[in-house]
């Protein structure tokens, strides 16, 4: 009798118990593979090529999760949205039965990343291929992992000790700097890094809310300086990106907050996005809307070193972004801050009788200064908001570096290896 060859897959998952949605694998996919709903993030088997680009910038270890499968059985994009938690392991009986060889290896199974497909002859742009995965040499070890997921009953509670609403426009552009205290119980974060938040109560399918991530604002030493607490700054969500009204849960909860509330918290996250500490190193800071909170983080460091003066103070240097002046987070804070400690430049696109302007066009007008930057080992680039400013970010770095005639493959290849570009977008 003639056997039958059973193709078989590694099957790439990402594990829902364990995702804080924070977005980081769908941001660096090359292929686009990676998806998300309200609920879960999910790889099409059919698009991934296993690059493993995704695997070591997850702050939690979700994507790493793979199920050896027959081909004809691997679970489709409707399965993983679906899911509450990964399925099992099929075990070697149930591999047998399907006329699987136990121990063989996959047909199908991780390889080396592939280079982006040429259109025109010419290769295609993807920023997120610049995007480094390590920290800077100098940068402070951060820890992870501290307090995990409701399901493993690791959270921490915090408790609120301030709500201040810091944008001037009407409520849909409502946002606010919430900080938080930790009391007694360690807490150590970094600027750059994040930490996810849980909001009480169950969805409509009467599931616990799953965990919303969010960037520190504040400083490595607090938010009151030598204090266990930490700041946020967090958007209320009432639209999504299409303009359609949604009411995001955990942004409401948070923005209600007052002060006494207690509050559920993971984390910290993150081990990449983490600001340089060696003299004379300079940070040029990109962003719009709330991803002002790492920016801001930042700042506030290099603020308190230079005003002890233990820093040999590097460039700092700002672009942020918001469709009009009322809808920038911290406008006045940011007003005062002393010209000779930071360089700071605004882009508004939707200021009436004015013509639009976006963070990479205030980039090129900058060129001059941006291109000593880039040529400066010592600079590093932090880009942070909406995935929609991401591409356009970094072409404007491209163009800055081939216009003062620098070698765009050889800088980008520098920035990423080097740790000292890096890309939060979502």
């Amino acid at each position: 009798m003639e056997m039958t060859e059973i193709r078989v897959i590694k099957q790439h998952l990402i594990d829902p118990e364990i995702c804080i949605r924070c977005n980081t694998c769908e941001s660096v996919c090359p292929t686009g593979a990676i998806s998300h709903d309200s609920l879960n993030y999910v790889v099409n088997v059919e698009t991934c090529n296993f690059c493993m680009a995704c695997i070591s910038p997850c702050p939690t270890g979700s994507i790493d999760n793979w199920r050896t499968l027959p081909s004809a059985r691997v679970y489709g994009l409707t399965e993983q949205f679906g899911w509450d938690e990964l399925p099992p392991e099929l075990t070697s009986e149930e591999l047998g039965a399907e006329g699987v060889i136990v121990g063989a290896t996959p047909d199908i199974e991780p390889v080396a990343p592939t280079l982006p497909a040429a259109v025109n002859g010419e290769t295609a742009f993807i920023s997120a291929q610049y995007a480094a995965t390590l920290p800077p040499w100098s940068s402070a070890h951060g820890y992870t992992n501290l307090y995990g997921p409701r399901a493993a009953a690791k959270f921490i509670t915090a408790t609120v000790t301030g709500n201040v609403r810091v944008t001037e426009a009407g409520t849909d552009y409502d946002t606010h700097h919430i900080v938080m205290d930790f009391g007694k119980m360690p807490f150590p974060v970094l600027e750059g890094q994040s930490i996810g938040i849980l909001a009480p109560g169950v969805d409509a399918g009467g599931r616990p809310h799953v965990a919303r991530q969010y960037s520190i604002a504040s400083p490595r030493n607090g938010e009151r300086a030598g204090y266990n607490n930490v700041s946020l700054t967090i958007k209320r969500v009432l639209e999504n990106h299409q303009g359609q009204p949604v009411r995001g849960v955990v942004s409401n909860y948070m923005c209600d907050l007052q002060v006494g509330d207690r509050v559920e918290v993971i984390g910290p996250f993150g081990t990449s996005f983490l600001m340089p500490n060696h003299p004379r190193s300079n940070i040029v800071m990109i962003c719009t809307g709330t991803g002002s909170a790492p920016m801001r983080a930042m700042t506030e460091w290099r603020r308190r070193l230079r005003k002890s003066g233990k820093f040999e103070e590097g460039k700092l240097m700002l672009f942020f972004g918001a469709r009009t002046q009322d809808e920038l987070p911290y406008f006045g804070p940011l007003q005062s801050l002393p010209r000779d400690f930071i360089d700071i430049n605004f882009a508004f696109s939707r200021t009436p009788g004015a013509p639009k302007r976006y963070v990479q066009d205030v980039m090129r007008e900058r060129a001059a200064d941006l291109a000593l930057l880039l040529q400066d080992p010592d600079s590093c680039f932090y880009v942070c908001g909406l995935k929609s400013m991401e591409e356009g970010v970094v072409l404007a770095l491209r163009d800055v570096a081939q216009q003062a005639g620098l070698n765009w493959d050889t800088v980008g290849a520098a920035l990423k290896s080097e740790g000292r570009l890096h890309l939060e977008t979502y």
